[in-house]
């Protein structure tokens, strides 16, 4: 104990002799510092000396320590070094060191227990390929699997066919009753036609036919087109007398009218309000511009009716201007006007030259007239 304490007597000169700005520690021998102090302190007093709760990290202690040895170590410089202070935090750290390396050895033995009776997954990942098919070796599982491929290949295409040929025999027993009921609707047209022809020769023979107009005379063959098919030509003769016509046409032609009809009714009005008008008659000529620009707007509406029905392309029709149209009227009248001045002025000058001509005669007749 003597010599352990001379020792430490002769450390302490040597650290006064050496600079303050070098962090000295002391140095272990053995389980015991080389001041001759042996640790007696327990866990909790050791994290109260560092100024710390059980179960911190070891980065906690470490600073802690750092900073508490800064603060007494006797190389420091600071008003607070203590040596005898010093050498309990430098125990108290070693302590808690252990403490903490007893305690994770424990949980890792823990662990260990824990996982003795955990469920491992497989380490062999392989094994489980193949679909789960086949038993032993990965190569005979593989064997095995492959046999297993083309016998549901050969299933899959036996399953194909098997489908193919039903809807094959359901597509052929629907042809056959298509066939079954062309062939009655077909029988039935024969036996209408020869129906007709039966009633049409019987009536021939009772001689029904020789009332009629025309008898002995040639048929009225096509002074228009003499290249039209003389069939196709009676039957849209046919249908024309009779109503039938497509419905395009139809639409078509009421639009030509509905058109001419307008367009003669705003000419009328124009020439009823007369030449210059008043402020009264503009009045009349604005409500009836307005109410012939409503009627060209329900045309148009028929025109895309029209465009929607018509086969042809080129049969098809554009809207209808009203401003164009109410321009073209006030020219049309405007046309007339001229003309009947022009008529007017004939009308003049041929009374003239009768009278110049005639005067004599024409003067005497109206005396005999009065």
């Amino acid at each position: 104990v003597m010599l352990t304490n001379n020792i430490g007597r002769h450390l302490m000169v040597c650290q006064a002799m050496i600079p303050r700005n070098l962090k000295l520690f002391p140095y272990i021998f053995g389980n015991r510092t080389l001041s001759g102090y042996k640790p007696k302190s327990n866990v909790k007093d050791s994290y109260k000396i560092l100024e710390l709760e059980e179960g911190c990290s070891l980065d906690e202690i470490r600073n802690s320590y750092r900073s508490l040895a800064k603060k007494y170590h006797p190389d420091s410089g600071s008003a607070t070094a203590d040596s005898g202070a010093f050498m309990k935090v430098e125990e108290a750290y070693r302590v808690v060191l252990s403490d903490v390396a007893t305690k994770k050895k424990s949980n890792e033995t823990d662990e260990e227990e824990e996982d003795q009776f955990k469920l491992k997954s497989p380490q062999h990942r392989h094994y489980l390929s193949f679909e789960g098919i086949g038993i032993g070796t990965p190569s005979q599982r593989e064997k095995q699997y492959m046999q297993f491929r083309v016998d549901r290949a050969t299933e899959q295409v036996l399953e194909y066919r098997k489908q193919r040929l039903e809807s094959q025999y359901a597509v052929t027993d629907l042809m056959k009753a298509k066939d079954v009921r062309q062939s009655k609707k077909v029988k039935i047209t024969q036996a209408v036609e020869r129906l007709v022809e039966d009633l049409i020769q019987e009536s021939m023979a009772k001689g029904d036919f020789d009332n009629l107009s025309g008898k002995g005379k040639p048929l009225q063959k096509f002074s228009d087109c003499p290249h039209i098919d003389p069939m196709t030509h009676n039957l849209n003769r046919i249908l024309i007398d009779n109503g039938y016509q497509p419905e395009w046409i139809l639409m078509q032609k009421e639009i030509r009218e509905t058109i001419e009809r307008l367009r003669k009714s705003i000419v009328a009005s124009r020439s009823k309000l007369g030449g210059p008008m008043t402020p009264y008659r503009q009045k009349q000529w604005n409500r009836i511009c307005e109410q012939f620009t409503e009627d060209i707007r329900k045309l148009n509406k028929r025109v895309d009716n029209f465009n929607l029905v018509v086969p042809i392309l080129s049969r098809q029709m554009v809207h209808f201007n009203a401003e164009k149209e109410i321009v073209r009227a006030q020219k049309t009248y405007e046309a007339l006007m001229e003309k009947g001045e022009a008529s007017n002025s004939d009308t003049k000058e041929s009374e003239e030259e009768n009278l110049k001509r005639f005067g004599w005669k024409s003067s005497l007749f109206k005396w005999l007239n009065l």
